[in-house]
This record gives structure tokens, sequence and C-alpha cells, in this order.
């Protein structure tokens, strides 16, 4: 009954995001041919923090592998990672005050129930990781293009590896607060703040951007197996807080 009550409270979210996040992945392999006729375009005397940036990415979208990670898990993968594992996270449990009173009334612990509640989350954000990073393999051919499905699961598991820290955070923020809007706007905020102070740190590779990002992987051909650890560290550690908050809030 907790595993199907689960779904039921996440499925849209899930759903929704399944469709945007394969749609994204498929329009980074089907626009390619499009964006490779435009590099040899691309004006040379752009000065400035400007023109360096417009070089870099013609020079990355002047290879597939480039490109996709540039196009796909830098930009749009992940930031539909991270706005669907916070939608993840703060749908249903205790976002209406009467479905909550009858979910806490149910004959099951407050841990088995935020434990469901987590795995159900956690099983669907890597659903939509590896689903859409899976589809860039899967439709390259279509364009005349080959791209390593090893490549595709190391950065989907990068993806949600890094993306649970937000689920969790979300998570941890819904048992704190009734209040359905501030645990979503509370947790986007807190990722907008991270997204905005990881260049100032010089985005370092344990930092849970760079990691979602894997930017290591696609310079260095080798997984970042410390900031993957801390992400799930912190993932886990945010999951705690919240069980532990939940055990002693009044209801």
């Amino acid at each position: 009954m907790l595993w199907y009550k689960s779904w039921l409270e996440t499925r849209w979210r899930f759903l929704v995001g399944l469709v945007l996040m394969a749609c994204s992945a498929a329009e980074v392999v089907l626009v390619y041919p499009k964006v490779r006729a435009l590099v040899p375009l691309v004006p040379s005397d752009v000065p400035g923090e400007l023109g360096r940036q417009i070089h870099e990415a013609a020079a990355l979208a002047g290879s597939y592998g480039g490109y996709v990670w540039s196009h796909g898990f830098r930009e749009n993968l992940s930031q539909l990672g991270t706005l669907f594992a916070v939608l993840l996270g703060t749908a249903g449990l205790l976002s209406r005050s009467a479905g909550a009173l009858f979910t806490l009334s149910l004959p099951v612990s407050r841990l088995r129930l935020l434990g469901v509640r987590f795995t159900t989350a956690v099983a669907e954000l890597f659903a939509l990781a590896f689903t859409s990073a899976l589809l860039i393999p899967l439709l390259s051919p279509a364009i005349g293009a080959r791209y390593g499905v090893g490549s595709a699961l190391a950065h989907g598991a990068c993806l949600f590896v890094a993306s649970s820290v937000f689920l969790s955070l979300a998570l941890f923020l819904t048992v704190l607060f009734d209040d359905p809007w501030k645990p979503l706007l509370g947790a986007i905020a807190a990722a907008i703040g991270l997204a905005l102070v990881d260049p100032l740190l010089g985005a370092p590779s344990w930092s849970v951007f760079a990691v979602m990002r894997g930017e290591t992987y696609f310079r260095a051909h080798r997984l970042p197996w410390g900031g993957l650890l801390l992400s799930a560290a912190v993932s886990a550690a945010l999951f705690f807080a919240a069980a532990a908050t939940l055990r002693r809030r009044d209801f």
C-alpha cells in the first residue's frame, strides 16, 4: 500500500519529467547537424569574455562528443534533472495537513513511511537520468553519428547521484514545513545559490554541479569518485536528518 501511495503522489511529476528529459535528449542529438553547419560561421574577432565563451562553445561543437556534453549533460539535462529532483522530493507526504494526518495515522513507523517515499523518488530519478542519457547513443545513428553507451552510462550516473542531493534536500524541507511552497522554493533557491557560488570557487571537481555535469569524465575520461561519494553521503545525511525530524515532530 505504501509503495502504491508513493507512486500515486509522484507519478505525474515523474511522467512529465520523463517526457521532457527524453525530448531534451532527442533535441540534443537531432539538432547537431544544424549546429555543425554553423560552426564555421562563428566570428573569430569577438573580444573579451564573450568572445572566449563563443570560441569555447564553437570548439566543443566541433566534435559530436563535445557538443553532446556541452549542450546536453552540462546544460539541458543537468538543469532538468535538478528541477525534477526537487519536484519529486516535494511531492505528497506533508504537503497538505489532512493528507499528512491520514498518512501518519497508517499503522507503520514514520521511518518506514519516509523510507518508502524516499526510495520511490530515488528510483524515479534513476529512471529519468539513465533513460535520457541512454537515448543519446540510441538516437545518434539517425544523424550518422556514434556516441558510446559507456559514456552515456557514466554521465547518467553523475547526473543521478548529484541530483539526488536536491531530492533529499527537498524531502528534508518538506518534513520541516507544512506549507507546500516553502520546500519547493527553498530547494530551488539552494540550487540557484550553489550554481552561482560554484564558478566563484573555481568549480572544484567535488562540487555537486561539477559532478552532475560529468566534466571530469568528459575531459579525463574517469569518473569523479570523490565527488560521487561526497554527493551520495550528503544525500544520505539529508535523508536521515529528515527521518530524525519527522520522528520528533508533533502533528
